[in-house]
């Protein structure tokens, strides 16, 4: 069933930090949960695992009102959350065993669910250590290994990459891939190659509104940008007598020889070859260039905080 959030808001004081949000998280599906520091991405990760309550609207999850069931909400959770709290003065084992403790679990299960987790999030080689002697990228896949252990149907992680080394990362991802086919899974990240990697949809959140919910494909088609194409010619042309084509907006060289045009609705390829050709020069490239995620995220929340 996942997730379903309905006209969710939440008021500190003054502070609307979220203001009307609905969106929904489907079974199996990797939802990436974007946007700027303060935008209220962690406050809605914070309402649908029950550790605030809505000041309006509502969350279920799996069919579990947040407000009305919220035992059952959280013993079909797991939650990373940023700041990753974990006991320090805890061993691996001993923490992991506490926290399944909690969940409901015991004797050889819960012993048989801590090997699984350690070997799973990669922390063998640290398993006897104290956490508080652990390296950073250590403790967040500690943190992963506690959100996991009840094997959770919902998973909501905040940043689960923080401090990890590119090698980490791509292990994460991939255990994250894998989870992902039994469970619904909110990713919340500012790494934009984590989002086109492994996620499913996009929703892009804020000054606590919803900018945007799309698939990232559907969100580069609907980017507002100009078109922009990448040519290379066997010798240089004058600037000006590429922004003289009709229909281009911008001109930007790279070097004496290759250039980005961007151009608005109209097609300019043949005007512009036979501009080239008149020059008598030749084409050695001609590709289109797309909006990266980044582009588009800086363009959906400087759009939306200038209004």
């Amino acid at each position: 069933m996942g997730i379903v959030i309905d006209h969710l808001t939440k008021v500190f004081g003054q502070q609307k930090a979220v203001n009307d949000v609905s969106f929904e998280a489907g079974n199996n599906e990797i939802l990436g949960f974007l946007g700027p520091n303060g935008a209220g991405k962690s406050t809605v990760m914070k309402m649908i695992t029950c550790y605030l309550s809505p000041s309006g609207g509502r969350v279920v999850v799996n069919g579990f009102d947040v407000m009305e069931q919220a035992y059952k909400v959280r013993q079909i959770t797991g939650y990373l959350p940023e700041n990753n709290p974990l006991y320090h003065d805890q061993y691996i084992h001993e923490y992991l065993w506490f926290i399944g403790k909690l969940s409901g679990m015991k004797g050889s299960t819960l012993k048989a669910r801590i090997k699984e987790m350690i070997r799973i999030c990669g922390i063998e080689k640290e398993q006897n250590k104290l956490i508080g002697a652990l390296s950073k990228g250590y403790r967040q896949r500690v943190g992963l290994a506690q959100a996991l252990i009840h094997d959770p149907d919902v998973l909501v992680l905040d940043e689960p990459t923080t401090g990890l080394d590119p090698n980490q990362i791509v292990e994460v991802r991939n255990l994250i891939k894998e989870i992902s086919a039994s469970k619904t899974v909110i990713l919340s990240t500012h790494i934009m190659q984590e989002v086109e990697s492994i996620c499913d949809r996009v929703v892009i959140i804020n000054e606590g509104r919803i900018v945007a919910d799309s698939t990232v494909k559907d969100l580069r088609s609907k980017s507002e940008s100009a078109s922009k194409i990448r040519i290379q010619l066997s010798g240089s042309i004058e600037h000006k007598l590429l922004h003289a084509i009709t229909g281009v907006s911008g001109v930007e060289a790279l070097q004496e020889s290759r250039w980005i045009i961007a151009y608005e609705n109209e097609d300019i390829r043949p005007a512009l070859t036979r501009l080239i050709a008149k020059q008598g020069l030749d084409l050695l490239e001609l590709n289109k260039v797309e909006d990266t995620l980044e582009d588009i995220f800086r363009q959906l929340t400087h759009i939306e905080k200038s209004q």
